[in-house]
């Protein structure tokens, strides 16, 4: 039997586990949200891959919010209902590296934000708070102009601002490498139909308004409880 994967055309450039979720991840976008997809048996068998390049690939989609799993009967592999940020990330960045290459970076610059805000919360001066506030500014001005584009650069440059303030070589280099890193490959960024976007870029500009007022405040419990919350509602 010819190979699924090789048939459909995506063998060039994508290595297996990308082929298998590119296969998955198509029939997720395309079943209902919360759609039952099938056993995970079915699905692997469906892209004729090895188990383990299979659970690569069903790792690949979870990081990109686009399944989810349930365990015993009746469970398996699940079309998932995206946070408003996942559809942001999924419908306004065209990429021109693989999708998990950048979730990767994503998950790494994440890990890395309570670090950068402890830094922060110990060392930043009033000219980095008034460069902060200079973000925000213009996260503002792109909410008040519908452009959801200057809204994502603009939010890279405030946590390039508040990583600039570590005085950890390392740690300072790494975040700010990462967010090089998502920044250019991105190709391009796209406005979004969904309804609740607006509202959702809303509620993370305050976030981030309020976690400046945190670190100028060096109110330590309220920084780093609203970091917490960055990375735990942003997928």
């Amino acid at each position: 039997m010819t190979d699924l994967l090789d048939q459909m055309g995506f063998a060039s450039g994508l290595s297996r586990p990308e082929q298998a979720a590119l296969v998955i991840g198509r029939m997720a976008e395309e079943s209902p949200r919360g759609a039952r997809l099938g056993t995970k048996t079915e699905l692997q068998e469906r892209c004729e891959v090895s188990k383990g390049t299979f659970n690569e690939a069903l790792q690949i989609l979870q990081a990109r919010g686009l399944i989810t799993l349930r365990p015993g009967p009746g469970g398996g592999v699940f079309a998932a209902e995206p946070t408003p940020f996942v559809r942001l990330g999924n419908s306004i960045l065209a990429l021109d590296t693989a999708d998990a290459d950048i979730s990767r970076a994503v998950r790494l610059r994440d890990a890395l934000d309570p670090l950068i805000v402890e830094d922060a919360l110990d060392h930043s001066a009033a000219a980095d708070v008034a460069r902060m506030r200079r973000s925000l500014d213009e996260m503002h001005e792109a909410i008040e102009a519908h452009d959801p584009t200057a809204f994502v650069r603009a939010n890279w440059d405030l946590h390039s601002a508040i990583a600039r303030v570590s005085p950890d070589t390392v740690t300072r280099t790494l975040y700010l490498n990462l967010l090089e890193f998502i920044e250019t490959h991105t190709l391009s960024v796209k406005s979004s139909a969904d309804a609740s976007l607006p509202e959702y870029i809303a509620e993370r500009y305050q976030l981030h308004v309020d976690l400046v007022d945190a670190l100028e405040a060096r109110d330590r419990e309220a920084a780093m409880r609203l970091i917490h919350q960055h990375s735990t509602t942003a997928r």
